[in-house]
């Protein structure tokens, strides 16, 4: 979910680029990259570029105009000129100052492109500002990227908001140009900040993802249970991927690393062929038999409703899984630690050999028996009104089958589950 977030009790000026006052350090480091970078004198970025001259001098120029040689004091005018150009740069450049996930990720956040500095261009299509005069400079159109960047801080204005998972993150700016988010429950996002519980600790998402609404420990950190009542209201760009990766681990990085086609997916197969010990048991589950074991464990398991991953691994490289895979945006890229743990237990299940029962039920007790199944897989039944009669997985129809098909050492129908043990079994 992408879109914009009203500012509290006012409607921005879409139209409006925000006016940014660009801090000292900003300008500092537009004087000093030039002379840092070994290849040439120059920084060529979104939207502008800026050359190192003899005489300690420099030029700075757009797509759209050209400033020649400038001392130190008016590089700094022609930079606060042109300071959401040169904000963005410096906040991706020196505060976020990755290149890697981190700053993949709140680039994707605010919906910025790629660095385009190595390119070493201005924009795609750039006529070469130096070679026009300043009146055709003058007549040709503004540059699609400065463009973008200036539409962009419009929205940061009024912000930006993105979903991860369950969680809401709005970015917006601050008035230096650096950027500011707030983070809280996707279901809480028309809720007052005032009327939630406020963190400004990305390590309290420790904490609040523990358990769950109902206070239930969460062994799957990206099961789609986490609790609301909550939020980080204010947190610059180190803290809000310190919290996102708190609340769900390894996602971002996992993200960047299949956005950039670097995914390093571990299939069925192979994973559980790595399996020792007691989880090695799994590994008899896979006897040439087909893979149809592996779509019951892929539906149990890895669906939007119970986990927010989308799952990218198949039975092996060669042979996809029917079950649909979910549409989460961060992948998985190998069965995870409860998977593996379930299916040790549903190996040792399945190694049981199959037997008839016959049981006396009316049509509707059947259905019953099947409504109750659907409810407690799709984790309903708290949903089931007691006065709700009518669903076969009420708690009072539920009492009522039990009363009557079950005897009195609980066994459905008096029939055992081993007659030659005449016992219930496990």
């Amino acid at each position: 979910m992408t879109g914009h977030a009203e500012a509290d009790g006012t409607v921005p000026d879409r139209d409006a680029v925000p006016s940014i006052d660009l801090p000292t350090a900003a300008v500092d480091a537009l004087a000093r990259s030039p002379d840092d970078d070994h290849r040439a004198p120059t920084i060529a970025v979104d939207g502008f570029r800026v050359t190192a001259t003899t005489g300690d001098t420099y030029t700075f120029e757009t797509a759209a105009e050209r400033h020649t040689g400038l001392s130190r004091a008016e590089l700094a005018d022609a930079a606060r000129d042109h300071d959401v150009l040169v904000a963005d740069w410096y906040v991706f450049e020196h505060v976020v100052d990755d290149e890697g996930a981190r700053g993949a990720f709140l680039r994707w956040l605010e919906g910025a492109t790629e660095r385009l500095e190595r390119l070493g261009r201005l924009d795609d299509g750039r006529t070469d500002a130096a070679d026009a005069s300043t009146s055709d400079a003058a007549e040709r159109s503004e540059p699609t990227t400065a463009t973008a960047i200036r539409d962009r801080f419009r929205s940061l204005a009024s912000g930006i908001e993105h979903d991860w998972g369950q969680l809401r993150i709005t970015a917006t700016i601050a008035d230096d140009g650096t950027r500011r988010y707030a983070i809280r429950h996707a279901d809480a996002a028309g809720i007052d900040r005032d009327h939630l519980e406020t963190h400004d600790d990305p390590r309290d998402a420790r904490s609040i993802a523990k358990h769950d609404p109902d206070g239930r420990y969460r062994p799957l950190k990206t099961a789609p249970t986490l609790p609301t009542g909550w939020v980080f209201p204010d947190l610059d760009a180190h803290e809000c991927y310190e919290t996102v990766e708190t609340f769900y681990p390894a996602t971002v990085a996992n993200w960047d690393r299949e956005r950039r086609g670097d995914l390093d997916v571990s299939h069925w197969h192979e994973t559980m062929a790595r399996q020792t010990g007691i989880y090695g048991l799994i590994e008899t589950w896979d006897r040439g038999e087909g893979h149809e074991h592996v779509e019951w464990v892929a539906e149990t398991c890895c669906a939007d409703s119970q986990c927010l991953k989308r799952r990218e691994w198949e039975y092996d490289a060669e042979t996809d899984l029917s079950v649909d895979g979910g549409d989460g945006v961060f992948p998985c890229r190998e069965p995870c630690s409860l998977v593996v743990s379930a299916a040790r237990r549903w190996t040792k299940l399945e190694s049981e050999a199959e037997r008839t029962y016959e049981f006396d039920l009316t049509p509707s007790e059947k259905e019953q028996l099947e409504a109750l199944i659907d409810a407690v897989a799709d984790g309903r039944v708290e949903e089931i009104r007691e006065a709700d009669l009518s669903e076969g997985a009420n708690r009072y129809r539920t009492r009522f089958l039990r009363a009557k098909r079950f005897d009195d050492d609980g066994t459905l129908c008096g029939v055992p589950t081993n007659p030659e043990e005449g016992t219930t079994g496990e």
